[in-house]
């Protein structure tokens, strides 16, 4: 959990993974940044003396962010009950994708969402399940199970015994089976680029095809953007929905584009990124929709060019 040395640059080289346990305890790189900064800050409030006597420095910053988080993490459910509308996790672009087009440039500012690594623990999906665990499960499974962390460094996090940091990860393991079905579907690329086709010809024989009846559209508008704020359920339903939405908004760009690590869309105006969609596909047919427009979570997709092509590869 970090390393031995204590200069500046040993533990500046811990900002990345910092960020990535973060983010994935939290769901907003706003957040996620705000708290590792705390974490820094709180490291050089200490005494040099005090420094001096710790070990590992990371392992100590790993600590005190996931305490952070945690205390985070305890109060979200009063400010979600605050939030207008669903609250969603802050999707993630691939940079990859587009820096080759011309789009956010190498030589900007750093963003701490680049630092974050795109795999099946950001997908949209894993941590729309992380949010029903319980804080404490949420930080024993995320230091176990994603980042292999033991369970005896994770109790000086939980303040827990290390026998009770493993139930607790183990409760968490068994809501994510129960979700696995959703969380793990294959074949979204092909799926996804149907979707964007057929919205964009405003399609709606063509979508319903593409959604599963039961299939259900969550949007995140904060109170910002106009979304609906509540899910919309029923294929035929999202189906009339969406294509309202395009009629609302003429000149609107439908870029296919990597979503948290998997197949999603991009849907721009004028150059701006208006809405982030993913998606998640069972048996070839769209079972879940989340489609992200709170501008404040779409900061780290400034920049984004329809020239650039999708690099997924084998995730889909």
């Amino acid at each position: 959990m970090g390393t031995a040395e204590n200069g500046t640059a040993g533990i500046a080289a811990e900002h990345g993974q910092l960020i990535n346990v973060a983010y994935r305890l939290l769901g907003s790189v706003t957040e996620a940044e705000d708290a590792v900064q705390d974490a820094y800050a709180r490291w050089f409030q200490l005494p040099p003396s005090r420094r001096e006597e710790i070990l590992s420095p990371g392992a100590w910053l790993t600590t005190v962010t996931g305490r952070i988080c945690l205390d985070l993490l305890g109060s979200a459910r009063a400010r979600r009950e605050r939030y207008v509308g669903a609250w969603l996790p802050e999707p993630l672009p691939d940079r990859t994708e587009w820096d080759r087009a011309g789009g956010a440039g190498a030589s900007g500012p750093a963003d701490p969402a680049d630092q974050i690594v795109l795999d099946e623990s950001v997908a949209t999906a894993f941590l729309v399940v992380l949010e029903s665990m319980t804080p404490a499960e949420r930080v024993a499974f995320v230091l176990h199970d994603v980042f292999r962390y033991p369970f005896a460094e994770i109790a000086d996090v939980l303040g827990r015994s290390p026998a009770a940091c493993k139930q607790l990860a183990a409760s968490a393991r068994r809501r994510l089976r129960a979700a696995r079905a959703e969380v793990t579907a294959s074949g979204r690329a092909d799926v996804v680029r149907r979707v964007k086709e057929a919205w964009r010809a405003k399609d709606v024989a063509a979508l319903v095809g593409l959604l599963d009846p039961a299939a259900v559209m969550t949007a995140d508008g904060g109170g910002v953007a106009g979304a609906a704020l509540r899910p919309v359920e029923g294929g035929a339903r999202i189906a009339r929905y969406m294509v309202a939405m395009a009629d609302r908004a003429p000149g609107l760009e439908l870029l296919e584009r990597s979503v948290s690590g998997v197949p999603g869309l991009v849907a721009q105006r004028a150059g701006a990124v208006m809405t982030v969609a993913s998606f998640e596909v069972r048996d070839g047919r769209v079972t879940r929709i989340w489609a992200v427009r709170n501008p404040e979570k779409l900061r780290p997709w400034a920049g984004v060019t329809e020239g650039a092509a999708p690099s997924w590869g084998a995730r889909g």
